[in-house]
């Protein structure tokens, strides 16, 4: 079914939701601290926490429309890779292993809820995406931020689940339709986050602190694209993006998008959600995460030092990916003292036993820098990154992008070179 909705106004979750609350200059901000929240932004035009209902706000101004759809089968693990492609001899390329039934057509400039009724939240109920189509020759996939769960704390705040029918979407941020946004009138794709594993789990009926829980949030996103590329075959450019946990999510999902649209341009921007090494992601950290989660079946089986079970490491995965997709444009966004992200690496101190979880601020820039200058920098103008230096914000696409700087650049210029295909590396 899918579900009219209003247009929208507030931006997605962020990690901040396991804090009590945080601003864009990691400052304390006034919020509820219900699971489920969304971020909102302040008089100034910066993102902060707000937990008042499970979407964002509304307003009267955009128009709506109900449209009936039924979903179609998902592939599952089980199946055979569906990225995997052959060449056809006849110099054709072959078909796509994506072949679900499209998408329901809609009025260009609304948001729309599709619900998938075999995609699950961490609690057993069904998810589903928003959509609102453009008029451009692109395509924005961004993936929800909003905790994680890999211990009683940080599960008690991570949202279990997301109800289509209070979705309202975005206008903000990388979501604007306006001209200054270099993918304002191209379609967007809101994956909606509930499973608790960065978007990359593959652990149904998983035992947890929390007790069972359905870490599927990469099935959720088998599931999608099983319905998106068909309904976007031939599209130009695809951005592949997410703030926070949804940062951590794009950059998993980043090979097999990349795979599944494999005549287009496709572009990572991960904003605050950094793989980064051992230093302040210690392999205790990581190996709880890929055992809880199921790191071994959804890590690109090609990246044989990113697999924390044969004493590798996330950080791998920025090198992997640029070298196998070369031709593509991958960017991170982070201030060198990200307080949210700190707090979640934190809890791998001390041998994975801190009572006080925070990673120290000059441990996460250097870790940060060592990521920019020795895993992602080869080929040579595949990535780039846009650190700001001497804060503690976190997320900035969905709040900071118009009013974001670094050593006199301005965020919104950076992330339209790298729409045109050019990636920089600008701070610190």
């Amino acid at each position: 079914m899918l579900t009219s909705v209003r247009h929208l106004v507030a931006a997605p979750l962020c990690l901040c939701t396991l804090l009590p609350a945080c601003g864009d200059d990691g400052t304390p901000a006034a919020s509820d601290t219900e699971a489920g929240t969304s971020d909102g932004t302040s008089g100034d035009g910066t993102a902060t926490d707000d937990t008042t209902s499970a979407g964002p706000t509304t307003t009267e101004d955009t128009p709506t429309t109900t449209v009936e759809t039924t979903d179609g089968p998902a592939p599952t693990t089980d199946d055979p890779d569906p990225t995997t492609t052959t060449t056809d001899p006849t110099g054709d390329p072959p078909p796509s292993p994506w072949d679900g039934e499209p998408l329901p057509d809609a009025p260009p400039g609304e948001w729309n809820w599709i619900d998938f009724p075999d995609s699950m939240c961490r609690d057993g109920s069904s998810a589903g995406i928003g959509v609102r189509y453009g008029t451009g020759d692109g395509l924005v996939i961004y993936f929800q931020g909003g905790g994680a769960c890999f211990n009683a704390l940080t599960c008690a705040q991570n949202p279990s689940s997301f109800n289509g029918a209070g979705f309202d979407g975005s206008n903000n941020g990388i979501f604007d339709p306006g001209p200054m946004n270099p993918v304002g009138d191209w379609t967007h794709i809101f994956v909606p986050y509930c499973t608790g594993d960065v978007h990359a789990g593959d652990r149904p009926d998983q035992m947890s602190e929390a007790g069972i829980q359905q870490f599927v949030g990469f099935r959720n996103v088998a599931a999608y694209l099983e319905r998106i590329v068909p309904t976007f075959t031939g599209v130009g450019h695809v951005l592949v993006t997410g703030e926070s946990a949804g940062g951590f999510g794009a950059a998993f999902n980043y090979d097999r998008i990349a795979d599944a649209f494999p005549g287009s341009r496709v572009t990572l921007l991960d904003d605050s959600g950094p793989p980064l090494g051992f230093e302040v992601a210690p392999l205790c950290l990581q190996q709880k995460w890929s055992d809880l989660w199921g790191f071994d079946d959804t890590i690109p089986a090609g990246c044989e030092d990113c697999f924390p079970s044969q004493g590798g490491g996330i950080v791998n995965i920025g090198a992997h990916i640029a070298k196998k997709h070369s031709t593509q444009r991958l960017a991170l966004i982070s201030s060198t003292g990200d307080s949210v992200i700190r707090f979640f690496f934190g809890f791998g101190g001390n041998d994975c036993t801190a009572l006080l979880p925070n990673t120290p601020q000059q441990a996460f820039e250097d870790a940060l820098i060592d990521a920019r200058d020795n895993y992602y920098n080869e080929p040579a103008g595949v990535w780039g990154s846009f650190f700001v230096d001497n804060s503690e914000q976190h997320t900035f696409l969905s709040g900071s992008l118009y009013s974001a700087q670094s050593d006199g650049v301005a965020l919104i210029d950076w992330v339209t070179d790298l729409v045109g295909g050019t990636a920089t590396h600008v701070g610190p």
